[in-house]
């Protein structure tokens, strides 16, 4: 089959590229000419420079409208050495604009060597036009040529690097394209003299490519002589180099691969193909498995960010994604406290995180998790104690370095055992509002764990300020929405106070009217009738509001817990899902009524939430300075959210005709006996309630003792 269209295509190409560059390189020296002062005391020489560039471009496309095979003729040879001259002409120049060319005194003699080896190629070249193409002479020639050819091209990219590398820095800006350009030109040639010494014969179709070079010189000379040329930096998005940095690494697995195999098919013997699709099988499948992974992407982030670019984040894209992470409001918004986290975990990388906030007494409780539900987190999930360096100094605590024993602030900062022992967690994010904390996030462990630097620090900081504030906003509206809530619970009280007003003027009437009909029948009968409907209604309506007090507390006193406890759980008719497990006579400051008003809420409360034949445990015990009563159910539990959100608010009822206030009122009536009401709950598992009264000074510890286990009130059935 003949190559002919082959060498007629890239003889094509080869003219159409030498005239484009021909004409861009001209068209740069015209332009440059009343502009050469750019270029300082090199001015003229890059102008006369770009013409003997333009002058080689054009020769060597009319070369190869000659020939495609063969030596070059010798007007392109004798444009080449000229082109070269005129370019080390610039160089010495480009030396003497910062006066290295009297400091560095090798610079003159190697600039003066390699002009030998262009004049000493022109007399070359001159001498082998009137060699025959053929024979010995004319390969020793080409070989002789070729190899001046390679010094020269050697010579160049040698000064061109100590141009630049040895330049002062505030030179470099001026000298980083021109060099640039020189490095491409003697580059191409350099590899084209290569291959063809290697070859002994003229490779056409890489020389056909030389066009190309001349197009790339006068682009870089072009951005070098533009006023702006500092800002003209490549400056790719993080998302674009990631992506071409991946299809790079596969693009040089994929070439490995193919390598390995077909060396697999040389050296494989008898067994070569089937070796050869056993190592294309298991490395393909090596592929799929590693390189679209979590780790494998996160340690290309982590190298892309420490080599290429300046800034670890993208700050712009960082914000956007903050921004809609947390702006989101539709049907699938998942809770505020949930999109903090994500927000936080974004920056990171981390798969998971917790969201704890303070409570009634200052201690920071779970308010929210994503994509960690399998922590264990305890009612008292962090100790207000533990929290001065969070809130004073923002501080961004690294459980690696605190696990490791790492000396991180001048100040001994202290994290829960829960925290420390759990090995996923990898990092607090504390969410400060007007030098208040206002919630700490924990961070999983990310894929491709890290040290944290200064500007992860400063990023998170700013984001936890943000945060904090939309938190801070967020409360203030539920605390508006409650007052409102407040105004319309007045509003239906205001009506239910005019049905009493209403009965209470039934009853003055009757009252009145006894006094003067008392003794008629018809009179009797009626007013047994008005009686018996008004205390119906009367008490419709207390027993509606007989759950619901004022949350006050009328005086404190010494009671024995054990009698308040027997009592709250005998209101219940000796039901056999109410189990008295545990039992302390004890003292307690507290009141009395109001304390077995709040244990009968919370065992009614345990028994709705549970099945028929589910116990409900009830029991009392020392606890420190505090008589301890606990109700644990195994019913249906609360999630996080619910028992941060809606637990304890007002009005809010799961219950069909509920008031809501509920939970509301047991929690103030046990804060105004001075004691905290805690919950711990799980979906699905169920729920233990704590209540926690102060005991009385006097024999209150000391009446401690357990119960007897015998007693026949240890059990109520």
């Amino acid at each position: 089959m003949s190559i002919a269209p082959s060498l007629d295509a890239w003889r094509t190409i080869g003219i159409v590229l030498d005239l484009a560059g021909a004409i861009a390189v001209a068209s740069l020296a015209l332009w440059l000419w009343p502009r050469r002062a750019r270029f300082d005391a090199a001015g003229t020489g890059v102008v006369a420079a770009l013409l003997f560039t333009a002058g080689w471009c054009v020769a060597v496309a009319a070369a190869m409208t000659a020939t495609m095979t063969g030596q070059a003729p010798i007007l392109a040879s004798f444009a080449e050495s000229l082109r070269n001259l005129a370019w080390l002409a610039v160089i010495y120049r480009l030396f003497a604009g910062d006066g290295r060319h009297s400091s560095l005194a090798p610079i003159r003699p190697v600039i003066l060597a390699l002009a030998f080896v262009g004049v000493l190629h022109l007399g070359l070249a001159l001498a082998l036009s009137y060699i025959p193409e053929t024979g010995g002479p004319a390969i020793r020639g080409f070989e002789i040529e070729v190899m001046l050819r390679l010094l020269v091209a050697v010579g160049g990219l040698v000064l061109v690097h100590n141009l630049y590398a040895g330049a002062p820095r505030e030179f470099r800006p001026a000298l980083r394209w021109p060099t640039i350009g020189l490095a491409i030109l003697w580059s191409f040639d350099l590899n084209l003299y290569t291959v063809a010494y290697l070859a002994r014969s003229w490779p056409g179709e890489i020389a056909a490519l030389r066009g190309a070079a001349a197009l790339a010189l006068a682009a870089c000379l072009a951005i070098a002589a533009s006023r702006n040329r500092d800002e003209l930096r490549l400056k790719p998005s993080r998302a674009v180099t990631f992506q071409t940095f991946s299809l790079l690494v596969i693009g040089v697995y994929l070439v490995a691969m193919v390598a390995v195999a077909q060396w697999l098919s040389y050296v494989g013997g008898n067994f070569a193909r089937l070796i050869e699709m056993a190592f294309l099988t298991f490395a393909s499948a090596f592929a799929l498995v590693v390189l679209p992974s979590r780790r494998v992407r996160g340690w290309l982030k982590v190298i892309l960010a420490k080599h290429f670019f300046q800034h670890r984040y993208d700050y712009r894209e960082e914000w956007l994604r903050f921004t809609r992470t947390i702006g989101r409001n539709d049907d699938a918004t998942s809770p505020l406290g949930e999109r903090v986290i994500q927000s936080v975990a974004d920056i990171t990388d981390s798969p998971a995180g917790l969201l704890l906030t303070p409570g009634e007494q200052g201690d920071l409780t779970l308010a929210a998790r994503w994509n960690w539900p399998d922590v264990e987190v305890p009612a008292t999930a962090f100790p207000a104690a533990m929290l001065g360096l969070f809130e004073q100094a923002s501080y961004i605590a690294d459980f690696d370095d605190l696990r490791d024993g790492v000396a991180v602030h001048p100040i001994d900062l202290q994290v829960p055992d829960w925290l420390r022992d759990e090995r996923r967690a990898w990092a607090l994010v504390p969410l400060v509002h007007y030098e208040r904390l206002v919630g700490l996030v924990v961070l999983a462990r990310p894929a491709m764990a890290r040290k944290f630097d200064w500007e992860d620090f400063d990023l998170l900081r700013v984001i936890g300020q943000q945060l904090a504030s939309y938190l801070a906003e967020n409360a203030s509206q539920e605390a508006l929405a409650e007052s409102s809530r407040f105004e319309d619970f007045h509003r239906r009280m205001a009506f239910v106070m005019h049905d009493i007003k209403n009965l209470a003027s039934q009853f003055s009437l009757l009252a009145r009217n006894a006094e003067l009909h008392a003794d008629k029948p018809e009179f009797r009968a009626d007013m047994l009738i008005t009686l018996r409907n008004s205390s119906d209604k009367l008490n419709a309506l207390l027993s509606r509001l007989s759950r619901y007090g004022a949350g006050a507390v009328d005086r404190l006193e010494t009671v024995r817990a054990g009698d308040v406890m027997r009592g709250a759980v005998a209101r219940f008719n000796g039901s056999p899902q109410v189990v008295l497990s545990e039992i302390q006579d004890l003292l307690a400051t507290a009141n009395g009524h109001s304390l077995e008003q709040v244990l009968v809420h919370l065992v009614q409360n345990a028994l709705d939430a549970s099945r028929a034949d589910s116990p409900v445990l009830v029991s009392l015990r020392v606890d420190g300075l505090f008589a301890r009563f606990e109700v644990v159910d195994s019913g249906t539990g609360m999630s996080a959210e619910f028992v941060r959100h809606r637990l304890f608010k007002p009005f809010v009822s799961t219950k069909s005709g509920g008031f809501g206030i509920g939970a509301f009122e047991a929690r103030e009536l046990v804060t105004a006996m001075k004691g905290r009401l805690e919950v711990e709950s799980r979906e699905g598992l169920g729920s233990r309630f704590i209540v926690r009264i102060p005991l009385a000074l006097s024999g209150g510890i000391g009446a401690g003792a357990p119960f007897d286990s015998t007693s026949q009130d240890q059990k109520v059935a």
